[in-house]
């Protein structure tokens, strides 16, 4: 039987996402075996992100200043940027070392069902930036499920008017993947999103 203090533990582990009530009785436990000065050094880190972490004011991506290190750093092609779901997506992105623009943070997509109406996400600073600047392309990097796909077709109606060039990601079967497995629309999006060689 655990302690009162653990139990209360692992419930704040459980609120966490993709933590089961295992991983999350395994993680209290864990606490209970750390030094002290490992976990005031915890401790301390969870205030830090918390009280030290603000969104940009230009795109949105989560930073310790008002505008974040992408946005500020001037080697960056500011002539495209790539609008995302969330912040998530960026460090994604960012890892694939393969995008040198900058971006937009959204905060979330289109679900009417959800109660995320457009008005609720970050689409007007969006707007006003494409304005403002002088902006070649807008990359739609939205997730390829109905909401995303809602989302995009909502931002090119707006973003039509401007005359920049609008793309989107392609998706299909991902590397490794094995056609027999994927399903109807994943089949149909590779093959409507192919490439000449």
């Amino acid at each position: 039987m655990a302690t009162k203090s653990i139990e209360k533990l692992t419930d704040y582990f459980y609120r966490f996402p993709g933590i089961g009530k295992k991983s999350a009785s395994r993680l209290a436990f864990h606490i209970l075996e750390m030094e002290k000065n490992e976990i005031d050094e915890f401790v301390k880190a969870v205030y830090e992100v918390k009280n030290n972490t603000e969104k940009c004011t230009v795109c949105g991506n989560l930073s310790e200043s008002s505008v974040c290190d992408i946005c500020s750093n001037e080697s960056r092609d500011s002539s495209v940027i790539c609008v995302v779901e969330d912040n998530k997506d960026i460090i994604a992105l960012e890892k694939s070392k393969s995008y040198n623009g900058k971006y937009h943070v959204l905060n979330g997509k289109i679900a009417p069902l959800s109660g995320i109406t457009p008005d609720k996400l970050n689409i007007k600073p969006l707007l006003t930036r494409v304005a403002a600047e002088e902006i070649d392309e807008i990359i739609l990097a939205l997730n390829p499920d109905l909401e995303g796909e809602t989302t995009a077709m909502y931002l090119m109606k707006l973003l039509k008017p401007f005359g920049v060039k609008i793309s989107k990601i392609a998706s299909g079967i991902p590397m490794g993947g094995n056609i027999e497995f994927s399903d109807i629309a994943t089949i149909n999006r590779a093959l409507n999103d192919r490439q000449e060689q």
